[in-house]
């Protein structure tokens, strides 16, 4: 076994025996189990596969500029649960590719992963939902490859989490409130859903605390020949 392998191993382990120790379970994850068609387990499998680096990439300054304002506001207040800059970063840079992936609002994911995990990547519930966004294990079979130990990987847990919800959203016709619900396994109770919006209206007041750039007109000398 390599050193690298043996450091990853070990980091994973020390994860595990950590969130074992705090004796502090994560907060839901038990999305339901249902017969899916045909066609939606192939369109959501398809969401799954074709993984690639979560670069997001930007059209124009402003979009780009709108995302950086919201990382700098995001990585402030998740310094606490985070301390490590580059593993924040990484976090929050693959939050807000996955979540635009899916036509999610980054803001409201990591609301719905501060209630699910509290940023823990190795969280597990009482019913065995696993990592950040407590993805139940049967989401490996039915749309993965099979492999639930993969739910503890960030992107792939956060790429699962976010393809789920958007389901549920299209299921529920758009109804956030009912796709929260269903996404925690308790569709039609106000907790769950309550808890993600208060927590998702907190990182937005964080973000809208980040200063946005100051804007520096250019001046142009007209020539001598239009005064």
């Amino acid at each position: 076994m390599s050193r690298v392998v043996r450091h990853h191993l070990l980091r994973a382990l020390m994860g595990l025996a950590l969130l074992a120790g705090t004796g502090l379970p994560a907060h839901a994850g038990a999305q339901r189990e249902e017969p899916l068609a045909d066609a939606v387990r192939t369109a959501l499998s398809a969401s799954i596969a074709n993984a690639v680096p979560p670069v997001p990439r930007f059209v124009d300054d402003r979009r780009k500029e709108t995302y950086e304002r919201w990382k700098r506001g995001a990585a402030e207040r998740l310094k606490k649960r985070k301390p490590d800059e580059l593993m924040r970063e990484e976090f929050l840079q693959t939050v807000w590719y996955e979540a635009t992936r899916a036509g999610l609002d980054p803001t409201l994911v990591l609301g719905l992963v501060e209630v699910e995990s509290g940023f823990r990547k190795y969280a597990i519930s009482v019913v065995g939902a696993r990592g950040y966004m407590q993805v139940m294990p049967f989401w490996s079979r039915t749309i993965g490859d099979g492999d639930a130990g993969r739910l503890f990987h960030m992107q792939t847990n956060l790429r699962f989490g976010c393809v789920i919800l958007r389901h549920y959203l299209d299921i529920e016709k758009g109804n956030l409130f009912m796709a929260l619900g269903r996404y925690n396994g308790s569709r039609g109770r106000p907790e769950y859903p309550n808890a993600v919006l208060g927590a998702r209206k907190r990182w937005e007041d964080a973000v809208a605390a980040e200063p946005a750039p100051r804007v520096v007109a250019s001046v142009t000398s007209a020539s001598p020949g239009t005064r």
